[in-house]
């Protein structure tokens, strides 16, 4: 009996969707999802390979040109030294990027530092892989990132992963080069391997993005872990890569990559050749627009929600982690799902508790930004009668994803 599944748990995120489809017309500021569509090229590569009839098995690492296209994005953009095709996987997805590299990587018992808060995938996969999360506390006042010798002080005798992700779900934290360096050397010291899961690298308004893989001899102990979700729009799709250097590592990740998939959707890896050998103007287009609706939601919520939540814009990504007022309704449970539940509920707002994120993140709740301007500016309309305040913001335009259209990227 596989028993230690029983410890794993199923993410709020989860629970939260299905009080989502019983609210009518919600605002679904719940889900990570942008509402942009995706870029033609990704469309029409789409297209053009079912009309080719590609829709028969294919190579398990993945069709070798998307290989061949992403192994030159990690050494051109990430300067990550990618010397080998074959040191990447195509993936059904981040998440399933993170599964290969957990049951890979782990022992029964191995201990995996992760950020407190951190997206719920992160500690699911490694407990499914028998290891142990051993969560270190993100600090607001320091931009959501690391007290770097608090860090330190996490590392055992059994410490076999350092887990970074930056920019950061759901805090939006991004990582200076400066904590990178210090946290590679510490691998180096420690002997630890270090997974790193930049998801977000093109959604960076504030500092830049860096891969820790890209210092001096941290790809040899660094797995970098990707998907094209976030900056070609493809979240459904489910499409993701890893890359590892270390050919046992990998030899045990296609296995499983193989036991798991057989090989990722035929007609979607057409479509991921399709974004990277199409225009790259999509992105700075979808960052230039997420920059937009991060402003707008900020310039909102405090008069909307009249001072519940409280938080600065975040440097990364596309979520709003904010902190809920003491002078909130006391709960004798949880604040940050007694909150959710009476936005959800009242406001039809969807949201997320920073409690689903770990236990630094009780008192704080998730919204996502990524959504229409419409959507968003509903939603503030929405808290500013449920909290009864004042809300006197609306949007500049009315730029959705029908006017993000592919003729623009």
């Amino acid at each position: 009996m596989a028993a230690y599944l029983d410890a794993v748990p199923l993410s709020g995120i989860i629970r939260i969707r299905d009080m989502m489809y019983s609210v009518p017309n919600p605002f679904r500021l719940d889900q990570g999802d942008v509402s942009f569509d995706s870029p033609d090229s990704v469309k029409k590569a789409m297209v053009q390979a079912i009309a080719d009839n590609q829709t028969h098995y294919l190579q398990t690492a993945g069709v070798p040109r998307l290989r061949e296209l992403i192994a030159t994005k990690l050494r051109d953009k990430n300067r990550i030294p990618v010397e080998d095709t074959e040191d990447v996987l195509v993936t059904h997805g981040g998440i399933h990027g993170l599964y290969l590299i957990c049951r890979a990587l782990l022992e029964p018992g191995d201990e995996v530092i992760i950020p407190d808060p951190e997206w719920p995938p992160a500690a699911g996969n490694i407990l499914a892989a028998r290891g142990v999360p051993v969560g270190c506390p993100l600090h607001e006042a320091a931009g959501w990132r690391y007290d770097l010798d608090e860090l330190t002080s996490k590392i055992t005798d059994r410490t076999r992963v350092i887990y970074l992700n930056s920019p950061q779900n759901p805090t939006g934290g991004v990582l200076t080069r400066a904590d990178l360096e210090r946290i590679a050397e510490l691998a180096r010291e420690r002997n630890v391997w270090v997974i790193s899961d930049e998801a977000y690298e093109d959604v960076v308004f504030d500092g830049e993005h860096v891969s820790i893989a890209s210092l001096p001899g941290m790809y040899e102990r660094t797995i970098p872990l990707y998907t094209f979700s976030k900056s070609y729009a493809m979240t459904g799709l489910r499409l993701g890569y890893v890359a590892i250097r270390d050919a046992v590592i990998r030899d045990r990740a296609k296995k499983l990559l193989f036991y798991t998939a057989s090989n990722v959707a035929s007609v979607v890896q057409f479509g991921g050749i399709g974004a990277l050998e199409g225009p790259q103007d999509c992105i700075e287009t979808f960052r230039h627009e997420l920059r937009a609706r991060r402003d707008l939601f900020y310039r909102g919520i405090h008069d909307a929600a009249g001072g519940t939540f409280s938080g600065q814009p975040p440097a990364g990504a596309f979520y709003a982690f904010l902190r809920i007022s003491p002078a909130a309704p006391k709960t004798t449970g949880s604040a940050s799902w007694e909150m959710v539940e009476h936005l959800i509920k009242q406001g039809r707002v969807g949201c997320v508790p920073g409690v689903d994120f770990g236990p630094a993140g009780e008192g704080y709740i998730r919204f996502c930004f990524a959504r229409d301007r419409m959507e968003l500016a509903g939603a503030l309309a929405s808290m500013k009668r449920l909290f009864g305040t004042a809300f006197v913001e609306s949007p500049e335009s009315t730029t959705d994803s029908r006017l993000l259209s592919a003729d623009t990227h």
